[in-house]
């Protein structure tokens, strides 16, 4: 609860307030390939990242695993669609590696907004976070060359190179995993 809690103090909540956040927050250990959420099902639940990665993915008409999105430690895993309009998931989002992650039920981060004015205003910030980085992403699937995308990871994100596994890295670029081992090469 110890990187719970400072992660909110950083944030500037007060020890009181940092007190009654983590309360609502429940302490649940992954396996690697657990699932945090289950295509077709509702997800209820937004998880704060202790230790361990998430790869969130769909399967392809093809069959084929699609990675869309890569959470990492000291960041939020949730599948905002499920969480937001309470349908069920259109994706997976699974453990890369044996993981602690922080879950905080819809209902208990409502109860929360209700009584601290701050943590209302961080949720709104927190998913308004995601949604930018779900559009930049789709956006730049779109606009950018293999190359310029690869490069932004390793600019902006140099940690997933290190942490997650190359195929899901190059799914998540859209490229095959050859197409990468060439760009690593070239770059």
């Amino acid at each position: 609860m110890e990187t719970l809690e400072t992660y909110f103090r950083s944030l500037g909540f007060d020890e009181i307030d940092c007190d009654k956040i983590a309360s609502g927050f429940k302490r649940l250990s992954f396996d690697k390939d657990d699932f945090f959420v289950l295509e077709g099902k509702i997800s209820s639940r937004i998880g704060f990242i202790e230790i361990g990665q998430f790869q969130y993915y769909s399967i392809s008409s093809e069959g084929e695993e699609r990675t869309t999105y890569i959470s990492l430690e000291n960041s939020f895993v949730a599948s905002l669609l499920s969480y937001l309009n309470e349908v069920p998931a259109i994706e997976n989002i699974k453990a890369l590696s044996n993981a602690i992650v922080w879950v905080i039920d819809k209902a208990d981060v409502v109860d929360l907004q209700n009584k601290i004015p701050k943590f209302k205003d961080f949720y709104i910030k927190l998913i308004e976070y995601q949604i930018c980085c779900i559009d930049k992403s789709r956006l730049e699937l779109i606009t950018l060359s293999a190359e310029q995308r690869y490069e932004k990871v390793l600019k902006e994100s140099p940690e997933l190179l290190q942490k997650v596994p190359l195929q899901h890295i190059a799914s998540m670029l859209g490229i095959t995993p050859r197409h990468l081992s060439r760009l690593r090469k070239k770059i």
